[in-house]
C-alpha cells in the first residue's frame, strides 16, 4: 500500500486551528481550510490508535503509513511532479514521519489507557528505553538459568558422568548459539516491533508457518509455566516444609497427588498475580534474579571452600548400597555407651526389633557400614569416579561400585524403602529431553525489542553473551559437580542420602538454604514470567487474524490485558500439572522449544539462500551453513531426545498448517516461502522445457475460452464445471476472456471481469488461472491467447468453447468466422480442441448421473484424445457411474467382425474397460433430403454474395428464405424418409417479427462508415402477404427460377458439398439411433475446408452432424499421440 501525505501551505495555519476532525474533513474534501502537517500526522496517530492493531500496516513498505485523503500541494519548484504527490510523497514528508515513529512493545510491559469526556483521548505510560545490559543480557540470563539448574543438574551430571553430561550440554549450547545467530539475522532485517519468534518467523516464513510454530512456541511457554510451577511445588514439599502434605499413604502415589494438589493452588494464585497486572511482575522480576545469580554465586564460593575445608555432610553406605538418612544420626548398627552396647537407630530399620539378637534383613547382617564424605573436594581425584555414566531401570539401588559388596539372592522388598534408588529408568536420550530446557529463554530480548534504545545492535550483542555466559557456568558445573561431589551422591535425585537437603545445596556456602531460598523464588518468577509471556502471544496471534477460530482469544480487558488468553493458559498449564512430574514434562516443552528454533534457522536459511533484495541484515556473522547446521541439530534433538513426542509435534503443527492453508486469512507478509515457491516455478518451468513431454504423462492442459455477458459475468458456468469434472484439479487450467476495444478505455472491465472469472471458478471448484485480455476485435485476442498464454514448459495443449449457438441469427458473419479461425489456428498449433454443444445442459458438480453411456464414435485417429476424455471423466464423481461405449464406422469392404475383435484387444491394452460396436455404414443413393439442405446452403451462401444490401437487409432475407426453405423440405420429405426430424420452428402463420439491437458502439462505428447505413436500431414487422411480396420482387430482379420445386437444379450443385452433407446426414442418423439416450455423446471433429471459400458452408455441415443430440462434445486432436498401451 503506497504511503500517502497531506502537504497543505503553512501561512494559513491559523485558519485551521479548529479541531482536528474538522480539519482533517476539509483536507480531505480539498476545502479551503488546511491544516499544519504536524496536525495531520497526529490525527492519524489517533486514528491509528482507535483501530488497534490492524494486518494493514504489514502491506506498508514503510511504517505507519496511512490514506490521508486528498492530496493539496501548492509551491512551484516541484510542479513536474504535482500530479503524484498522492502515491509518491515528498522525500521530507516520508522522513518527518518516520521521525516520529515510537514503537510500542506486545506484552512485556503494562501500557495504561484512559479515556477524557469525548471517548477519544488515549495516553499511554512512557517507559525509558533501555541498554543492551538491562534490555537483553540479564533478561536472557533470568530466563536461561533455572530450575534444571538447581534440581537436575547434579543428577544429569552423576547418571550421564561428566563425559556424557558435557556432551549433552555442548549440542544443546551450540543448537542455542547457532539459534541466536540465524534470530539475531531475522532481528536486525529491518523493525521488529514485538511478538518475538512468532513475529519473525510469521513475516519470514509466511502466515501457515508462522501460525503453526507460533502456537508450538506458545505451547511450549505454557509448558515451561507448568515445569516451573512443578519445580516450585517439589522444593517446598521436599526441601521447606516435607510435613505440608496432604496425601501421607503410598510415597510415590502421595508425593504426585501432593504436587497435583499444591500445584494447581500454586497456579491458581500466580494466574490471579498475572490478571491483577503484569507490572508487579516486572517489578519483582530484579529480585528473581538477583536470586538467581546469589545462588550460582554461593554455588562457587562452596566450590573453592571445598579446596580449603569440605563440608562437614557424609553418606551412610551398607555394603555399597547407598542409605536414606533422614531417619537416623550415627552410621553403624551397635554403639557403645559407658562399656555397654546398644542398637542404634539403624538397626530395627532392618530388624524385627531393637534387641540385639533379633532377626535382620540377610543382606543387613552380612554386609558392613561404611560412613564416606559426600563432598570429597576438588582435590580429592573423585573425578575420575564420575567420568563415566551409571544408567539404570527405575527401582535399581544407587551402588558405590568400588565399595565392597556381600551380595545376597533374596531381596527383601520391606527394607527396599531404605535404600536410596532410582525413581525412573534413566538413559542418555531421556537425559537430552529433560536437560534442554534449562537453555531455552533466549528469545527474551527479542520480546522486549520495543523496549530498546537501539534493538538492532543490543538483541545480538546480548542474547549472544547471555549464551555464552550461560554456557560456560553450564559447563564449568558439570565439570565442578564431577570433581567435587562422590558419585553415589549426584546420583542421588532428591538429596535422600544427605539429610534430604539439595545436592547443589550441600555444596554451596554459607548454606544450603541459601540454594534452596534462591531456587524457590527462582522458580516462582520463571513461572510468572511464562504465564505473563504465553498469553500474549496467543492475543498477538489471534489479532493477526490467520487462525480463525482463535479470535476470541485476541480480546481483553481495556487496557489490553489478554483475559481471555490468560484462561485457555491456565487450562493448558493445568494439564502439565496434573502429569505431577518434571521430568515427564520437561521433554514436552523441549519438543515445542525445539520446532520453534528449528524454524527460526530455517527462516534465516531460506532467506539467505534466496538473497531476496530485502534481506538485509545489519548483523554480519551469519552464514546460510550455520543456520542448515542448527536446524539439522534440532531436529536431530527432537528426535534423541523423545522420538514420540517428537512425532507428536510435528502432528500438531502439520494440522494448524493445513488448517491455516485451507481456512485461514489470506495475508501477503512478503515472506520466504513464497520466495522459495517462485524458484521452484522457475526450475521447475525450466527443467520442462528441457525435454518434449513423454506420452504417458501427457494430460490435456487446457485453455478455457469463456465468454462473458454485458454484465461482465460468466455466460456458460457449467463450462467451468466440465473443466473441473475433466481435471480433477490436476494439471494447468487457464480459464480466459476477450474484451474488444483499448486497454485504456477498458482496463477497470478487465480486472472486474477476472474477478468475475476468480468467482466463478471458485464456485465450481476449478482450480487454474484467470485472465482476461483487451483486444480490438475478438479474433486478435483469442489468437493472442492461443498462441501466448501459459508460461515455459507450462502452456495449453488442449483448448476448450463453447458452440456459438446463434450464429445463423447473428447480425454479421463474425461468430461464424471467429469460430472457424479458432480451429485453424489450435490445428496449426498442433492443439487439441474441445467444443461443448448445448453446455448449458451438462451436469453440474453436485449432481449424480445414476446409470448412462458415455458414447465415443471413433470415426479418425487422432492420437486417442477421444478414448482419454472419457476415463478421465470417469474419475470425477459426476460421471463414476457412467459406462463407456466405443463405436466405429465400418464400410463396405471392411471386415466389421474383425474390427470388433482388434478394437476390443486394442482397449484391453490400453486398461479401458468400454462396450465395443461396429456400426455399417454401406453406400447408399444420396436422398432428396440431402440435395435439398446442400441446395438451401448454397444458394443462401450465393445471395449473401450477390446481394449488396445492408446489414439489417441481408439479415432479413436470410431469415426468410431459411423459414420457407424449412417447409419446403417439410413437403418434398416423404414418409418412409431416413432423416431426423428438424428442431427449428416455422416461421408464424401471422407475421414475422425482426428485431435487430445493436449493442456495442464499436460496430455502430463500423457500420456508420459503411454506404447505406441504416440506423442503430430498426423495429420492422411484416404480414405473411408483405414477406411473399417482397420475395417474388427479388426473384424477379434476380432473375432465379422457383429455386424449392424444381429438380433439375440438383444437377449444378457443387458435388463436394454434396458428398459432405450426405455424409453428415447418414452419420448423423446412426449416432441419433444409437446414442440419442446417452449421457454425452463425443465425436471426431472435421477440419474446417483448405479452401476458405467453404468457410460458410462448415457451420452447416457440423450442425446437421450434430442435430437431434442433447450433450455433444466435439474433439478435433492435436497431431501427437496422448495414450499408450506401454507402462
Amino acid at each position: 500500500m503506497p504511503t500517502n501525505f497531506t502537504v497543505v501551505p503553512v501561512e494559513d495555519a491559523e485558519e485551521g486551528g479548529g479541531s482536528s476532525g474538522s480539519s482533517g474533513s476539509a483536507g480531505a474534501a480539498g476545502g479551503s481550510k488546511p491544516v499544519r502537517l504536524d496536525q495531520i500526522f497526529g490525527e492519524e496517530d489517533n486514528e491509528d490508535n482507535l483501530q488497534g492493531e490492524d494486518s494493514q500496516k504489514e502491506s506498508s513498505p514503510f511504517i505507519n503509513s496511512d490514506d490521508d485523503g486528498e492530496p493539496y500541494f501548492d509551491g512551484k519548484n516541484m510542479a513536474l511532479f504535482e500530479e503524484e504527490m498522492d502515491s509518491h510523497p515528498m522525500v521530507s514528508s516520508l522522513l518527518n514521519k518516520l521521525a516520529i515513529y515510537t514503537n510500542l512493545t506486545q506484552g512485556v510491559r503494562e501500557h495504561e489507557e484512559a479515556e477524557n469526556e469525548d471517548g477519544v483521548r488515549r495516553v499511554t505510560v512512557v517507559v525509558p528505553q533501555m541498554g543492551t545490559f538491562i534490555g537483553v543480557y540479564l533478561p536472557c540470563m533470568q530466563n536461561i538459568l533455572g530450575v534444571i539448574l538447581f534440581l537436575r543438574l547434579t543428577w544429569i551430571v552423576g547418571t550421564a558422568g561428566i563425559l556424557g553430561s558435557f556432551a549433552i550440554v555442548s549440542m544443546c549450547c551450540i543448537c542455542t548459539l547457532l539459534t541466536a545467530i540465524s534470530m539475531s539475522a531475522i532481528a536486525t532485517n529491518g523493525v521488529v516491533p514485538a511478538g518475538g519468534a512468532y513475529y519473525m518467523i510469521s513475516r519470514s516464513l509466511g502466515p501457515e508457518f508462522g501460525g503453526a510454530v507460533g502456537l508450538c512456541f506458545y505451547l511450549g511457554t505454557t509448558f515451561a509455566g507448568s515445569m516451573y510451577i512443578l519445580g516450585t511445588i517439589e522444593i517446598l514439599l521436599t526441601y521447606i516444609v516435607p510435613t505440608a502434605t496432604v496425601f501421607k499413604e503410598g510415597e510415590d502415589a502421595a508425593m504426585l497427588n501432593n504436587m497435583r494438589v499444591y500445584g494447581t493452588c500454586c497456579l491458581v494464585l500466580m494466574a490471579l498475580v498475572v490478571f491483577v497486572g503484569v507490572k508487579y511482575v516486572n517489578k519483582l522480576a530484579l529480585v528473581f534474579l538477583a536470586c538467581v545469580i546469589l545462588s550460582i554465586m554461593a554455588t562457587y564460593a562452596g566450590v573453592i571452600k571445598t579446596v580449603i575445608a569440605p563440608p562437614e555432610f557424609s553418606v551412610c553406605l551398607l555394603g555399597n548400597r547407598s542409605l536414606r538418612n533422614e531417619k537416623f544420626e550415627t552410621c553403624a548398627k551397635t554403639e557403645v555407651v559407658k562399656n555397654k552396647t546398644f542398637t542404634t537407630d539403624l538397626w530395627p530399620l532392618f530388624c524385627n526389633s531393637k534387641q540385639p539378637n533379633a532377626t535382620c534383613d540377610e543382606y543387613f547382617d552380612l554386609n558392613n557400614l561404611t560412613e564416606i564424605q559426600a563432598i570429597p573436594g576438588l582435590l580429592s581425584g573423585v573425578i575420575k569416579d564420575n567420568l563415566w555414566g551409571n544408567y539404570g531401570p527405575a527401582g535399581m539401588w544407587i551402588e558405590k561400585k568400588s565399595q565392597p559388596s556381600v551380595p545376597v539372592q533374596e531381596i527383601s522388598t520391606d527394607t527396599n524403602k531404605e535404600y536410596v534408588f532410582n525413581d525412573i529408568t534413566t538413559y542418555f536420550t531421556l537425559l537430552v529431553g529433560i536437560y534442554f530446557p534449562s537453555v531455552t529463554g533466549i528469545m527474551a530480548g527479542s520480546n522486549r525489542s520495543g523496549d530498546l534504545r537501539d534493538a538492532q545492535r543490543s538483541i545480538p550483542i546480548g542474547t549472544i553473551m547471555a549464551i555464552l555466559t550461560t554456557s560456560f557456568i553450564y559447563i564449568s558445573c558439570v565439570v565442578l559437580f564431577g570433581a567435587c561431589i562422590e558419585g553415589v551422591v549426584l546420583r542421588d535425585k532428591f538429596g535422600y542420602s544427605v539429610k534430604k537437603n539439595p545436592v547443589i545445596g550441600i555444596l554451596a556456602w554459607p548454606s544450603p538454604w541459601v540454594i534452596v531460598i534462591g531456587s524457590f523464588f527462582s522458580c516462582c518468577g520463571a513461572g510468572l514470567q511464562s504465564l505473563t509471556g504465553a498469553p500474549r502471544l496467543l492475543q498477538a496471534i489471534a489479532r493477526d487474524g490467520i487462525i480463525p477460530f482463535l479470535q476470541v482469544f485476541g480480546h481483553g480487558k481495556a487496557n489490553g490485558e489478554p483475559t481471555w488468553a490468560l484462561l485457555l493458559t491456565v487450562g493448558i498449564c493445568e494439564i502439565g500439572i496434573l502429569i505431577a512430574s518434571l521430568d515427564a514434562v520437561a521433554p514436552i516443552l523441549s519438543m515445542f522449544f525445539l520446532m520453534c528454533y528449528l524454524f527460526v534457522n530455517l527462516a534465516c536459511a531460506v532467506q539467505t539462500l534466496l538473497r531476496t533484495p530485502n534481506w538485509r541484515p545489519r548483523f554480519k556473522f551469519y552464514h546460510w551453513t550455520l543456520s542448515f547446521l542448527g536446524m539439522s541439530l534440532c531436529l536431530s534433538l527432537m528426535f534423541v531426545s523423545s522420538w514420540y513426542y517428537a512425532l507428536v509435534a510435528m502432528v500438531i503443527a502439520g494440522c494448524i498448517y493445513k488448517y491455516i492453508e485451507y481456512r485461514g486469512a489470506v495475508k501477503e507478509w512478503g515472506d520466504g516461502i513464497r520466495g522459495l515457491s517462485l524458484n521452484a516455478a522457475r526450475y521447475a518451468l525450466i527443467r520442462l522445457e528441457e525435454a518434449p513431454l513423454h506420452t504417458k504423462n501427457w494430460r490435456p492442459q487446457l485453455l478455457v475460452l469463456c465468454k462473458l455477458d454485458s454484465d461482465l459475468a460468466v455466460k456458460h458456468p457449467r463450462l467451468l464445471s466440465f473443466t473441473t469434472q475433466l481435471k480433477a484439479g490436476k494439471g494447468l487450467t487457464i480459464v480466459c476472456s476477450v474484451l474488444e476495444g483499448t486497454y485504456m478505455t477498458r482496463g477497470n472491465n478487465a480486472k472486474t471481469g477476472e474477478q468475475n472469472l476468480k468467482a466463478a471458478m471458485a464456485a465450481e471448484r476449478t482450480k487454474g488461472f484467470s485472465h482476461v485480455v483487451v483486444s480490438s476485435n475478438l479474433r486478435d485476442g483469442f489468437s493472442l491467447l492461443i498462441q501466448s498464454a501459459g508460461l515455459g514448459g507450462m502452456k495449453h495443449n488442449a483448448v476448450l468453447m463453447a458452440w456459438p449457438v446463434g450464429w445463423k441469427q447473428a447480425r454479421d458473419c463474425s461468430a461464424r468466422r471467429n469460430f472457424i479461425e479458432t480451429v485453424r489456428e489450435t490445428t496449426a498449433a498442433h492443439q487439441a480442441l474441445l467444443v461443448a454443444k448445448n453446455i448449458d445442459h451438462f451436469p453440474g458438480n453436485q449432481e449424480r448421473l445414476k446409470q448412462g453411456t458415455i458414447d465415443v464414435w471413433w470415426i479418425v485417429h487422432d492420437g486417442g484424445l477421444l478414448m482419454l476424455l472419457p476415463f478421465l471423466l470417469s474419475q470425477h464423481k459426476v460421471w463414476r457411474k457412467c459406462k463407456m461405449r466405443i463405436f466405429t464406422v465400418a464400410q463396405m469392404d471392411d471386415n466389421s467382425i474383425q474390427m470388433k475383435k482388434d478394437l476390443q484387444m486394442f482397449l484391453y491394452h490400453l486398461r479401458l474397460d468400454a462396450v465395443v460396436e461396429v456400426v455399417e455404414m454401406h453406400d447408399s443413393d444420396i436422398s432428396a433430403f440431402t440435395y435439398e439442405k446442400t441446395l438451401v446452403m448454397e444458394q443462401r451462401s450465393q445471395m449473401l454474395k450477390q446481394m449488396q444490401l445492408s446489414r439489417t437487409e441481408r439479415e432479413r432475407e436470410i431469415q426468410s428464405i431459411t423459414d420457407v426453405s424449412r417447409g419446403s423440405i417439410k413437403r418434398k420429405k416423404s414418409p418412409g424418409a431416413d432423416a431426423p426430424p428438424l428442431d427449428t420452428p416455422s416461421i408464424p402463420e401471422d407475421e414475422a417479427q425482426l428485431i435487430h439491437d445493436r449493442n456495442t458502439a464499436s460496430h455502430s462505428a463500423t457500420n456508420d462508415k459503411a454506404p447505406g447505413a441504416t440506423p442503430d436500431r430498426v423495429h420492422m414487422t411484416w404480414t405473411k402477404d408483405k414477406l411473399v411480396n417482397e420475395r417474388n420482387r427479388l426473384r424477379e430482379s434476380m432473375a432465379v427460377k422457383d429455386m424449392f420445386n424444381m429438380k433439375p437444379e440438383w444437377e449444378h450443385l457443387n458435388q463436394s458439398n454434396v458428398r459432405r452433407m450426405h455424409t453428415a446426414v447418414k452419420l448423423n442418423e446412426v449416432v441419433v439411433k444409437k446414442s440419442q439416450n446417452s449421457q454425452l455423446v463425443l465425436l471426431n471433429m472435421p477440419g474446417p475446408p483448405k479452401n476458405m471459400k467453404g468457410d460458410e458452408n462448415y457451420m452447416e455441415f457440423l450442425e446437421v452432424l450434430m442435430e437431434g443430440l442433447d450433450r455433444v462434445l466435439l474433439v478435433r486432436g492435436g497431431g501427437r499421440e496422448v495414450i499408450t498401451i506401454y507402462s
